[in-house]
Order: structure tokens, then sequence, then C-alpha cells
């Protein structure tokens, strides 16, 4: 015999994503979540709001999407695309957002290089300003 989990509030539904509540209240205003209607009836659930859980699943990926890297309005259009399933827009989003990583990659690995350098010039000369202080105020 299933048992069905109770909806959850938008404490529960926040927890269950790993955010706070404000940034679900953010998301629906954005239009990346949906807004349940309120609960009828009066005592401890009259007026609550409740998700199920596709809204969690919704939640889990919009926070999964942000870690790659991609922004709220390319995640808008990711989830319009997973209701249509235009994977060809979908593959095209992914190249993007991998060609945008790894311009960022390019301009970690000439910052790490440079650091290395200065890194290495101040262990091998203890004489004058140090370059490592010296590079970031001109």
């Amino acid at each position: 015999m299933a048992t069905t989990k109770p909806a959850a509030t938008i404490a529960g539904l926040a927890r269950a994503g790993g955010v706070g509540v404000e940034t679900v209240r953010y998301y629906q205003r954005r239009g990346l979540l949906e807004t349940p209607e309120r609960g009828e009836g009066s005592g401890l659930s009259g007026g609550v709001r409740r998700y199920g859980d596709e809204a969690v699943r919704r939640l889990r990926f919009i926070r999964s999407a942000q870690a790659a890297g991609f922004t709220l309005e390319q995640i808008g259009e990711l989830l319009a695309l997973d209701a249509g399933e235009d994977r060809a827009r979908a593959r095209e989003l992914a190249r993007e957002r991998i060609a945008d990583l790894d311009h960022r990659i390019a301009e970690l690995q000439a910052a790490r290089a440079g650091l290395s350098r200065l890194l290495h010039t101040c262990s091998t000369d203890d004489r004058g300003p140090c370059p490592i202080i010296a590079a970031f105020e001109t």
C-alpha cells in the first residue's frame, strides 16, 4: 500500500530545495516556480499554500542549473523547453554555457599564471617592496 507524501508548505519546499523561503518567493516572482492557490478552510491548514513533488523537482532543477552557471533567464528558457522537448535549443544553450565556461577558465588560468610568477619573484628576492603587493597597487 503506497502512501502519499503530504504537500509541503513554502518552508518545507525551501528546505527540500536547499534554499531560503525568500529565494522561493523570488523564483515565483521571476516566473520560474508557480505560486499555488491558498488552501480553503479554517484552522491550521486554512489559507496555506501547498507545494507538491513537482515544485520540489523544479526547484532542484533551478538550483542545479544555476550551479552549472546558467542565468535565471536561460533557466526559464530551459524549463519552457522541457515542456516542448526542443532538444536542439537545449543543446545550443548548453554549448553557449560551455563556451562561457571555457572563457572563464582561460581567464582564471591566466590569473593563476600571473600570481604564480609574482609568488616566485617574491620568494626568490627579499629586497625592496613585495612584488605581490606592488602588483595590486598599480
